[in-house]
């Protein structure tokens, strides 16, 4: 079973000195709506009933059923046999109010509940009580409710009273409830301040417009999809915040930690609720290892803007360097051109160093109202220098890389605990792989916060849709969005990529208006961060891109003869081009930059004949007699990709076995399937091929 999640802090990458929160994780009142009554039995005021009994017809959706099966068809291209539609009708039911454990889904053990059926409206129900102090309340501070993420559509009332909603499964949310709680004592002078929060989720389970990434949209997992994931699957918490405060990177702090070349870090620092008229100043502060390197001078809000833009040296002079620890200079010793340039510390792979920072505000007679702790990494990035290499800090680097789907045997996409998301990149580490594509998800933030500290490179994703409309591409920009502006602040990430294999984009070989989308969601994350290669499209049919990347499954020998020319990477993928054609009159098309970074981002997907299995649904793209036959295919696989000559990294399919699909090199429950020292040597070995090569340009 999963361990408690109620003590560590949500966001380590962001947190307040004097921190003040409550964790609600934990049991929470919880009932299937099956009927979709509650809203027109006003739960939300009478509070959540002991049972309901479901009246309607249920909903097998059969035409659903048929065009999903379709579309799985397409993406899984055949990797087993389908099986018949499972969606399950709710006739006749009694559904009773129960106990879950919160932030594990319904569908997990891990919340007590372990359903696996199609349930697509759920209630969450508990009491809470205002954390601020009398004090607290005199000055103004504020009470937020947050909550780390919740799959699909949120709404929330407290008391009976409206206080919000949120869509999107993926990113996280927030909604200050002070008002409501002033309303409520107003209203109510008994002694006791519990107020009733009630949460109504919906989360299709038909509707192919809405991303779900690997979650299948039938309560039975197959081929490469998984066992849906309904409701609240991250931290839920209480903070009490001052009414002015030090904004995060997802309403506009912004870290731009690239500019290796002068040691500048471009800071935008945003405020949120200030009120209209009213002066107040930020400061920011950087140090390292204990070290103070700088302390901007306090610059004032103007009146139309509420962040300022502050740019802080962060190069150590000879005195502060002479200050650093020596269990530091001792593994990044200051001669080392890896880790030090001109003083500035940089962050890689290899030496992950991170400047600490603390952003202060001021009010006008310049008292401290908000200090924030955060940290940052210098490093740059460099795609463009027409060589096929993508440069860290002025160096080529090859990404060996992992697809980690971020999925456990207990808690699916929840993590068992805050440790668990630490563990699973010591594992990567452990067996030499450099990072991982994040695949079809966006993971927990306690996971970045570890990759910064560890050195763990991080591809950006979310989870896509299966059906292109306009209510689809709406849906997407949002949460892609959010997304990326979450995560913009830290080192780790290196890329961004927003498709998969063309999910929701079918029509691609003759549609410009979904041509014109990927194109937009390049754009847009251009605009919002131009710091980041972009991979449009994962593997095939690219429209706008920074990056090559391609899929193939084959064996090495296979794999060997496409990755020794150009023409062979750039060949069709599984019966898909590598880029769109033009559309003569209607759409330019796209084409392969010469010099741009190639990348094999999915190849591999081996795993071992078991003598005695314990599903027959067990599945990889190809299959190893036993562990020592695996080791020699991946290496086959690897040296087939590097020893072309023209990719410069790979991602390779997968970290550990995920529910059917057992093609990990970790078991789901992270066990080792193969030595992790053998692997690392092999890995060692294909990265030692791609530097040799390279020795001499």
């Amino acid at each position: 079973m999963a361990a408690p999640r109620a003590q560590a802090y949500p966001r380590p990458d962001f947190e307040r000195t004097a921190l003040r929160w409550e964790s609600l994780n934990g049991p929470w009142d919880f009932l299937f709506d099956d009927d979709d009554a509650g809203l027109a039995e006003r739960w939300q005021l009478k509070g959540l009933p002991n049972q309901v009994v479901v009246t309607g017809s249920g909903s097998s959706k059969a035409s659903h059923g048929t065009e999903s099966m379709g579309i799985t068809q397409k993406i899984a291209a055949g990797t087993q046999d389908l099986t018949e539609d499972t969606l399950a009708s709710h006739s006749c039911v009694t559904n009773s109010k129960r106990l879950i454990q919160v932030p594990f889904v319904f569908q997990t053990r891990a919340s007590g509940i372990n359903e696996r059926g199609n349930h697509e409206v759920l209630w969450y129900e508990r009491f809470i009580e205002d954390p601020r102090t009398a004090e607290q309340k005199d000055r103004g501070d504020q009470t937020l409710l947050r909550f780390g993420a919740v799959d699909y559509e949120a709404k929330i009332w407290l008391g009976g009273q409206y206080v919000g909603e949120h869509r999107g499964g993926h990113v996280p949310f927030e909604i200050n409830i002070s008002d409501c709680l002033d309303a409520l004592d107003t209203l109510d002078s008994a002694a006791s301040r519990a107020r009733r929060l009630t949460i109504r989720v919906f989360d299709s389970s038909y509707d192919l417009t809405q991303p779900r990434g690997k979650q299948y949209w039938g309560p039975k997992p197959e081929s490469i999809f998984y066992t849906p994931s309904g409701g609240i699957w991250q931290s839920v918490w209480l903070e009490t915040v001052p009414s002015a405060r030090i904004a995060d990177s997802s309403f506009g702090t912004i870290l731009r930690s690239d500019d290796i070349e002068t040691g500048d870090l471009h800071a935008q620092i945003a405020v949120l609720g200030r009120r209209v008229g009213h002066k107040c100043s930020v400061e920011l502060e950087a140090s390292f290892a204990g070290v103070l390197v700088t302390k901007s001078a306090k610059k004032d809000l103007t009146y139309e803007n509420d962040y300022v833009h502050l740019d802080i040296n962060l190069r150590l002079s000879q005195q502060q360097q002479s200050g650093l620890p020596d269990s530091l200079t001792q593994t990044t010793p200051l001669d080392n051109v890896r880790c030090w340039r001109n003083g500035l510390a940089m962050w890689s792979p290899e030496h992950p160093l991170l400047y600490d920072l603390t952003l202060r505000l001021f009010d006008s007679s310049g008292k401290l109202v908000d200090e924030v702790k955060t940290s940052t990494g210098m490093r740059s990035l460099n795609w463009t220098k027409g060589d096929g290499a993508l440069y860290l800090n002025e160096q080529p680097l090859f990404q060996a890389l992992v697809l980690d789907q971020g999925y456990w045997p207990d808690t699916f996409m929840t993590a068992p605990s805050p440790e668990s998301l630490k563990t699973d990149i010591e594992l990567c580490k452990k067996m030499g792989f450099n990072g991982c594509r994040k695949h079809q998800k966006v993971e927990d933030p306690i996971f970045l916060y570890w990759a910064d500290r560890l050195g763990y490179l991080v591809w950006g994703e979310m989870g896509n849709a299966y059906q292109f409309s306009q209510e689809y591409t709406e849906r997407f920009n949002q949460e892609w969005i959010e997304a990326v502006k979450r995560d913009i602040n830290h080192p780790s990430i290196i890329t961004w990529t927003p498709v998969n294999e063309s999910w929701a984009y079918t029509s691609l070989k003759d549609n410009v208006e979904q041509r014109n989308h990927i194109r937009a969601l390049y754009y847009m994350t251009k605009t919002l961060d131009p710091t980041r290669p972009i991979n449009d499209n994962c593997g095939w049919e690219h429209v706008s891109t920074d990056l090559t990347t391609f899929h193939d499954y084959s064996d090495a020998p296979e794999l060997q003869a496409t990755c020794s020319t150009l023409e062979g990477i750039l060949g069709s993928k599984a019966g898909r081009p590598m880029f769109v054609a033009p559309l003569p009159g209607l759409d330019p098309g796209a084409k392969h930059r010469p010099g741009a970074v190639i990348m094999n981002t999915e190849f591999g997907g081996v795993n071992i004949a078991l003598a005695v299995r314990d599903s027959v649904d067990e599945w990889g793209y190809t299959t190893a007699s036993d562990p020592q036959d695996l080791l020699l295919r991946i290496e086959r696989l690897m040296k087939a990709i590097v020893q072309g000559g023209h990719c410069s990294g790979f991602v390779y399919t997968q970290l550990t076995d995920v529910e059917q699909e057992t093609n990990g090199l970790y078991s789901f429950d992270r066990k080792e399937k193969l030595s992790a020292e053998k692997v690392k040597a092999v890995v060692d070995e294909t990265l030692k091929i791609f530097y040799d090569s390279r020795a001499g340009k």
